[in-house]
């Protein structure tokens, strides 16, 4: 059992005022494998007092001292790397071979690219009689997802102690456990007192207490879009800057001169990810009506090829969801699939075969001959469900493409990378893979519409936290 009792607060492990615990699931048989604290205001009003105790000093340490921790936490989270994997694959379900490169991987190799920009990077410029530096935010809440949980922790953390900005972080309740990893290696490393916090609990308790309090000046948030719009509207009441990273329905759009076969199989898995929990999912596949039922087979083969299982076994290519709520919501759109008229390719809401007991299993699905205006292609489903669209012809797949209130991501496919890159354009999302092109960790990551505001990733994930200030000079 990984029990945590404590909360890490002002540099020191600190019992919380009240007894109330949450019990953390494993995704891969549903047996309670921890339990945390559910911190309320009291546990916030005392982490946000001493983040912002920790300010001034912090905000005026060296970018290259403040780099160098970053550096130093990178490489204690890889000392600890098989333990976040392992940890992570029971938490989220993602078969292990996978967590330990994703998972554990990216936030890694992300504090250490911190690190690095935090040491490049131009902290003031002269504009005519103007010297503008570039000022911390200040204290940051950090308010992260389930999903992919210490890489979005990692992706709001190394950017805002980058830029001299102290954190309270409230990670999921549902994926915590990997955020307690991080907090001892934070304390190994000697980071100073105050400079990062964690409190543990539910969203509408230390949530909104959190984005609340008078002593946050930024709110950073990756989740769903509805808790997006609450968190924007607490936010809202204290003029408090707000970062936020909510839900996709990513359009894959292969055209007529594809690979179709490569397209196919390339969108199939970027569909089912993380067993689909991935808000980049391309959960909408849109073919030429003439190649449907080509593409339709395509979908249906690579589908089947992927192994539901325990997410500790070798042999496991697609785990569990994360919760028994994620694979009752999961299954609900499938059924909702059904009874819309959409065509069941392969797949279903009955529970898969031979797969451990109590965990939180789903069929790998394709739903064919889906029109964009059903549920299942409108809404975020955040499980292994794919949708595949006809269309007519490239205007129609443009307009298909943009038909949703969300614009996380996308691809385009075609032989010719000029008309590729023609089409992507057009399609309203923050990014667009063209003919499968590679994870660029210095690229912005964030949406247009629903999908969020404000980017991360790179340098352009460092000036989230940053505001600008003009010194006029005189002469």
């Amino acid at each position: 059992m990984l029990n945590r009792e404590k909360l890490f607060i002002g540099g020191q492990w600190i019992a919380p005022a009240g007894r109330e615990t949450i019990d953390v699931h494993n995704a891969g048989n549903g047996e309670v494998m921890g339990r945390i604290p559910a911190a309320g205001e009291k546990e916030v009003d005392a982490a946000v007092k001493a983040a912002r105790a920790a300010l001034d000093a912090w905000s005026a340490t060296p970018p290259a001292t403040r780099a160098d921790y970053l550096q130093k936490i990178s490489d204690g989270l890889k000392a600890r790397s098989d333990e976040l994997a392992r940890t992570i694959a029971q938490e989220v379900g993602m078969p292990l071979k996978m967590a330990s490169r994703i998972q554990a991987g990216l936030p890694i190799a992300n504090f250490a690219n911190y690190a690095k920009l935090v040491r490049e990077f131009k902290w003031e410029d002269r504009v005519g009689n103007s010297v503008v530096v570039r000022d911390p935010v200040g204290v940051v809440a950090a308010i992260t997802p389930w999903n992919y949980p210490l890489h979005q922790i990692t992706l709001k953390l190394a950017p805002a102690l980058g830029a001299g900005c102290t954190v309270v972080l409230k990670p999921s309740e549902v994926a915590p456990f990997n955020a307690f990893i991080l907090a001892e290696v934070i304390e190994q490393v000697g980071l100073p007192k105050g400079v990062f916090n964690i409190v543990t609990g539910f969203g509408p308790n230390a949530g909104e207490a959190l984005v609340k309090h008078p002593g946050v000046d930024m709110i950073s948030f990756t989740g769903s879009t509805r808790a997006g719009k609450r968190i924007s509207e607490l936010a809202a009441q204290g003029v408090k800057r707000v970062a936020l990273e909510l839900g996709g329905k990513s359009a894959s759009v292969i055209l007529d001169d594809a690979d179709l076969p490569t397209a196919v199989k390339n969108t199939v898995n970027g569909c089912y990810l993380n067993s689909g929990q991935t808000c980049t999912a391309l959960t909408r596949m849109l073919v030429p009506a003439s190649k449907y039922d080509e593409a339709a087979k395509l979908a249906a083969d690579v589908a089947k090829g992927f192994t539901v299982g325990d997410p500790l076994a070798e042999t496991t290519k697609l785990g569990p969801l994360s919760s028994a709520a994620q694979l009752e919501r999961v299954r609900s759109y499938i059924k909702k699939g059904q009874s819309e008229g959409a065509e069941l390719v392969t797949g279903g809401a009955e529970a898969p075969e031979g797969v451990p007991q109590g965990g939180y299993y789903v069929r790998p699905t394709v739903f064919g001959k889906v029109k964009n205006s059903m549920t299942i292609a409108q809404e975020e489903i955040f499980g292994p469900v794919l949708s595949i669209i006809p269309y007519q012809d490239e205007e129609e797949a443009v307009r298909i493409a943009n038909d949703s209130v969300y614009g996380l991501a996308g691809a385009v496919w075609s032989k010719d990378e000029a008309r590729a890159q023609r089409v992507a354009r057009r399609i309203r999302a923050g990014q667009i893979d063209i003919n499968g092109g590679a994870f660029n960790m210095n690229a912005p990551f964030g949406g247009f519409k629903q999908s969020g505001h404000g980017r991360e990733a790179g340098v352009y994930g460092l000036e989230e936290f940053l505001e600008y200030k003009s010194l006029q000079l005189k002469g």
